[in-house]
This record gives C-alpha cells, sequence and structure tokens, in this order.
C-alpha cells in the first residue's frame, strides 16, 4: 500500500489491533489497542507515536494507559466521548483530518454501536479503519444508538470508493455470513460470499480485510435500502 503500511495483530478471543506506519517517515500509529504487551513485542525497536481509538469498550481501549506510559504517544478519539477513552490527549470530530506521517486520515462520526464511535478514513490509501461499526458481512450491535443511527453511519462508507479495504476490529465474518444467508438464502452473492469465507476459515486463514466493493454486493446491511429493512435485519441478527 503506497505510503501506509498496515500490521494485523490478533489478540483476545477475535479482536483485530492494528499497527500503521507511514513508509516515508517512519512515523506510526496503532489503532484500538485492547492490550499492550502484543503491540510492544510487534513494534520491536520502534517507537509509537499514536493510538487511535475508534470507540471507548475496554477491547479497543484496553492497552491505552500502559502504551501512553511507555511510549509517551498521543492518544486520539472522539470529542464526543472524551469522557470514557483512556488518557485522550487529541478530541477530534467530524470532517477532522489526523495524519500519520505524510498519510492524512478523515474522522468520521459513526454512531449507532456506541454514540461516540469514530471511523479514520486514510482516502488516498483506500484504507479504513472502522472498528466496530462495520463488519465484513456485519455491522456493531447497536449497545447505545439508534437503528436510524447506524443506518446513517453506514451510508458514510457506502459512499467510499469500492477500492477501499476495510479494516474491521473483529474476526466474525463467518457467522455473519452464516446469517445472511438464513436471511436471504436466495441471494447468489451473499451464498458465494459464504462459501468463500467458509473455505478460508477452514484453512486458517483471516477474512479481515475484507474490500469494499465485496461489502456493497454481499453485505446486507449496507445494502439495506431503508432504516426499517436495516432495523428488521439488526433485529434478527440479535436473535440469530
Amino acid at each position: 500500500m503506497s505510503g501506509l503500511k498496515v500490521e494485523q495483530i490478533p489478540v483476545l478471543n477475535d479482536n483485530y489491533v492494528y499497527i500503521i506506519t507511514c513508509t516515508e517517515t517512519g512515523q506510526t500509529a496503532v489503532v484500538d489497542p485492547a492490550v499492550h504487551a502484543p503491540v510492544i513485542k510487534a513494534l520491536g525497536d520502534r517507537p509509537l507515536h499514536y493510538i487511535l481509538n475508534t470507540h471507548h469498550h475496554a477491547d479497543h481501549t484496553g492497552g491505552n494507559l500502559a502504551l501512553k506510559e511507555k511510549y509517551n504517544c498521543t492518544i486520539i478519539g472522539a470529542g464526543k466521548d472524551a469522557a470514557r477513552i483512556p488518557g485522550i490527549d487529541k478530541k477530534v470530530h467530524e470532517g477532522d483530518e489526523v495524519k500519520v506521517g505524510n498519510q492524512p486520515a478523515k474522522v468520521y462520526e459513526t454512531p449507532g454501536h456506541t454514540i461516540g464511535h469514530i471511523i479514520y478514513h486514510f482516502e488516498n490509501n483506500h484504507a479504513l479503519f472502522c472498528g466496530d461499526t462495520l463488519f465484513a458481512g456485519g455491522c456493531g450491535r447497536l449497545f447505545e444508538g439508534s437503528a436510524e443511527q447506524m443506518f446513517n453511519s453506514l451510508q458514510k462508507i457506502k459512499a467510499m470508493s469500492d477500492e477501499t479495504k476495510v479494516y474491521c476490529a473483529h474476526e466474525y465474518t463467518l457467522q455473519n455470513y452464516k446469517f445472511l444467508h438464513h436471511a436471504a438464502p436466495d441471494d447468489g452473492h451473499v451464498e458465494a460470499r459464504l462459501n468463500t469465507v467458509a473455505a478460508m476459515r477452514s484453512e486458517g486463514k483471516r477474512t479481515v480485510p475484507s474490500k469494499l466493493a465485496d461489502e456493497k454486493k454481499s453485505n446486507l446491511f449496507l445494502t439495506a435500502g431503508s432504516v426499517k429493512e436495516f432495523a428488521n435485519l439488526r433485529k434478527a441478527k440479535d436473535t440469530f
């Protein structure tokens, strides 16, 4: 990826933490560090300049304070949720720009999973770090926000380039597509994606990142045409 190197670290049961590096300047950031030790191990002798948090949940911020203590890095998170982001230094809002070295990311507010959820879009690098807003084949549970909020948040992602790689925070893909196939058994795109994902997981391969082009074809949460359609689908997934 031109200008941006992404390292994926599997932690806990199904979380992904990402280390991103500007290949021109060497500046580094970690996205949603659930824990600190695997990040420190992956960094080796390299410094850490930034932590980018998408939301306040402990499996996304649990490593914040230990990493800040070791590296004196700057913690960036949602201004609207600053009180719940451990160690936050820089508060960002819709439309703000965050830079890792020479690589800019646009911040989008995407409430739904939580009220203060944000995502980071490195448009020049076709990379989206979306936390628990969008998953491969799914979306986050509505713990704090409404179906309307999440629907509107997903429209922001839907408008992005097909080339975008979706770096979501969990390996939920197989279960997501099992549900989508149950919900839409005659959808050829869903069935094809389920078969692909099942084969990948049987071989121990990661399904993240996914391509936004694939999500636009087979992720029914993203393709839902109305708030009502989305809400019904989300409610069905919650009890699947």
